[in-house]
């Protein structure tokens, strides 16, 4: 995935308006070293670091990272992959929001987070469970199981865990599970163009090797049929269903 920061921030703001929910499970403390894994363009990075921890962000987009740092400049920033990470020093807390659903390799990205903690240190990490934005994904597979072009429908972008599955993972690498929820959250979209933006942001993967002008085309139908599953009252819903976690390194 190729990120479009400037998108992100101007058109899918609500992730980090919710991620400012589970910033309450973290409750980062004055003088804590915290890592934010995942950041994006560092807004909730920055929400951290207003109560006085020491907070760095790590996201393996340099996209982001480049928009992180030109917004926060007095923040830490790496560009470093979420499965394949270490530092010298180790941290008390480490957070996480909407990031976990795009590593395939969840086991690893934990052990790096586990090997990167103090003792006693947590980790609260939101991301999209089991069926998340199923609708929307099913619509534009569809229209590309319709045009002939079934092989990208098999092309896998996200991985959305189960709580169950979850927190086998979290235990067998060491972490012991303080909190877990799983909840329906439908999400409402900026703007007329709100569904059309969100596919052309999150659904990169499926349009690989098609034209501009088919993508156009297969992106227009396949808003046209979420009309009848995500649209109501005039505004655009993705139909998220969230997992959020806090685990210990005990």
């Amino acid at each position: 995935m190729k990120w479009n920061a400037t998108l992100y921030n101007d058109k899918h703001s609500f992730v980090a308006k919710y991620g400012e929910d589970v910033l309450g499970w973290l409750a980062p403390q004055k003088d804590e070293h915290i890592l934010d894994v995942g950041c994006g363009t560092g807004t909730l990075t920055e929400k951290i670091s207003e109560s006085e921890a020491i907070v760095t962000g790590i996201d393996a987009s340099p996209e982001m990272i480049a928009k992180a740092r030109q917004a926060y400049p007095q923040i830490t920033f790496f560009i470093k992959d979420a499965t394949d990470f270490s530092f010298d020093k180790k941290f008390d807390a480490a957070f996480s929001n909407a990031t976990f659903h795009w590593i395939k390799y969840h086991s690893k990205a934990l052990k790096c987070i586990y090997d990167s903690l103090k003792q006693g240190g947590r980790f609260v990490y939101e991301m999209g469970a089991k069926h998340n934005v199923e609708k929307i994904h099913n619509a534009v597979k569809k229209v590309l199981i319709e045009d002939g072009f079934h092989d990208n429908t098999e092309i896998e972008i996200n991985y959305f865990s189960s709580a169950a599955e979850q927190a086998l993972i979290l235990e067998d690498v060491g972490f012991t599970i303080s909190n877990i929820i799983q909840f329906e959250r439908p999400t409402e979209l900026i703007g007329d163009d709100g569904m059309k933006n969100w596919i052309i942001q999150f659904c990169q993967p499926f349009f690989k090797n098609i034209s501009e002008d088919k993508f156009e085309d297969i992106l227009n139908r396949s808003v046209d049929l979420l009309k009848q599953t995500n649209y109501e009252n005039g505004k655009w819903y993705a139909d998220y269903i969230r997992l959020r976690i806090k685990t210990i390194k005990k």
